[in-house]
């Protein structure tokens, strides 16, 4: 179960401004740092030993609900008052969000977030990943803030202690990696410059998302669905890194809108050929060799190099097969991929993007139009009603004195 509040609670950090004190040539906002820092996450982990992805996945969205409903701290003060203050702030996070969350996978979604805000040393080595790729998506963002601030009488003392902090994390490879600007240093490049591709770009909207942002709340909804199904663990993984990669490729071809791309006979084939053709050139190139083949299987490529992350599939007798009934795969031997519902996650956060435009009073034709047609294309999946999901969503944000409800998922 999840509620609207929750889902306001996400889509908040889209409006959370990062380095606001400093002169900034583009907004930086907490989503697309949130975003950054897991894909980061996702590759440092890949390259180390005992790490179990579902305990990643659940720190990663623990710290990310902490730090929507703490906004207003700076992140150097916020890790300070977490040390004198850290189960005052704790218990208070919880207070604010528990009525959300409570309901999610029977309770035990809260539970475990109780837990972990109570027991530093649960998911350890997990956590310390994420603080890595936090520190590193971080680092990100100064070089953009950095150029524009040099001006500054302080902005040489933070770059050095932008630039020492990275000494802390040097025990995992994907960091020595990226630090001695390796192969991996063009990937987490490559995906932060999506934060700079706006969606729904034709049209004036609030909160603004970008590419980067998107691609984690479609990636949240992903990881929510399969708790719904109560998905094996690999299935939760895929389920979560194919939704928060599924993306990635508009780094390299910028994002098309879906009325464009469909309404001229054969665009979206070229479209996909082309894609295709970019993964081969300018990313696979740069993933580490031992994860190429499992990175492709996320993308969604197959063996004759077509792209279609949105397809059921699993892989048996080392063979990726395309499925329809995915409940009698769900096993981790099976590797499976809930592609069908992971494109309902898809059209179910474009649909959030348009309604919460609307509730803030800018609706546009474009906004008003595309929310009718990904209501029209909303369906069932595996007994979760996205249609339901988002009419319920709608009524909270757009309809004047409904009370909150909640909504299956």
């Amino acid at each position: 179960m999840i509620n609207p509040k929750i889902v306001d609670y996400i889509f908040s950090s889209a409006s959370i401004q990062r380095w606001n004190d400093y002169p900034r040539m583009i907004d930086l906002v907490e989503l697309d740092k949130q975003a950054h820092k897991f894909i980061i996450a996702f590759f440092i982990a890949k390259l180390e030993d005992n790490i179990n992805f579902t305990h990643l996945i659940e720190a990663g969205i623990f710290e990310f609900l902490r730090r929507v409903v703490v906004t207003d701290i700076r992140p150097d003060v916020f890790r300070k008052a977490l040390q004198k203050k850290g189960n005052e702030i704790n218990h208070w996070v919880i207070g604010k969000l528990e009525e959300s969350l409570q309901d999610i996978d029977k309770g035990l979604f809260l539970q475990k977030f109780k837990e972990y805000l109570a027991d530093d040393n649960m998911y350890k080595k997990e956590r310390f990943v994420l603080k890595a790729a936090s520190y590193l998506a971080t680092k990100w963002e100064f070089g953009i803030v950095y150029q524009t601030s040099q001006f500054l009488n302080d902005i040489e003392e933070v770059k050095k202690e932008v630039d020492a902090e990275i000494e802390d994390y040097y025990e995992l490879i994907g960091v020595r990696k990226i630090a001695l600007n390796q192969k991996l240093a063009k990937i987490v490049d490559l995906s932060g410059r999506l934060r700079f591709q706006k969606r729904w770009a034709q049209t004036p909207r609030i909160p603004e998302t970008s590419v980067l942002g998107h691609m984690l709340t479609v990636a949240i909804f992903g990881y929510f669905y399969s708790l719904k199904i109560n998905a094996c663990d690999k299935r939760i993984q895929n389920n979560f890194f194919v939704a928060l990669f599924h993306d990635l490729p508009e780094a390299l071809t910028r994002d098309i809108i879906s009325p464009v791309k469909y309404s001229v006979d054969e665009l979206a084939d070229i479209i996909a050929e082309y894609e295709v053709s970019q993964i081969e050139d300018k990313i696979m190139p740069y993933v580490p060799m031992n994860l190429k083949k499992e990175f492709s299987y996320i993308l969604g490529l197959d063996k004759n190099n077509i792209k279609d992350e949105f397809e059921n599939k699993i892989i048996q007798n080392e063979t990726i097969t395309t499925v329809a009934d995915m409940s009698q795969y769900n096993l981790d031997k099976y590797n499976p991929i809930d592609g069908k519902a992971l494109k309902q996650c898809d059209k179910l956060s474009a649909f959030i993007e348009a309604s919460l435009s609307i509730s803030h009073g800018i609706k546009s034709k474009e906004l008003i139009s595309g929310k009718k047609q990904i209501m029209a294309s909303l369906q069932e999946v595996q007994g979760v009603d996205f249609k339901a999901i988002a009419t319920c969503i709608d009524e909270e944000f757009c309809t004047t004195g409904k009370t909150q409800t909640t909504m299956e998922l």
